[in-house]
């Protein structure tokens, strides 16, 4: 069974910044795209960010320029750096792995943005 564990949610003011991280035990060679979803109470899960193998990135339109998304290939790990955080941002941010054509989830993390 394919394991996803992801950390570093929080509490932050608005205007600061958090990074996120999620490890799959998924084998290396059978990761395709890794991606960050959130779900805040009362609202669809939506995607934010997501980086295949080879680099390339795809944003929410929302966080587009706070938000970067990279992977550490020889960890099975990606990040989530968030810079300028809003309130808006709060929600359970959830890190999803698709390893040979199924899709593993993590329990989630919460981030809280607030003064």
């Amino acid at each position: 069974q394919v394991q996803v564990v992801e950390s570093g949610g929080g509490l932050v003011q608005p205007g600061g910044s958090l990074r996120l991280s999620c490890t799959t035990s998924a084998n290396t060679f059978s990761i395709g795209v890794m991606g960050w979803y959130r779900q805040a109470p009362g609202k669809q899960r939506e995607l934010v960010a997501s980086i295949i193998t080879g680099g390339s990135t795809n944003y929410a339109a929302s966080v587009k320029g706070r938000f970067a998304i990279s992977r550490d290939n020889a960890k099975n790990t990606v990040y989530l750096q968030m810079n300028n955080l809003k309130p808006k941002d709060t929600a359970v941010y959830y890190c999803k792995c698709r390893s040979w054509g199924a899709d593993y989830w993590g329990q989630g993390t919460q981030v809280t943005v607030s003064s």
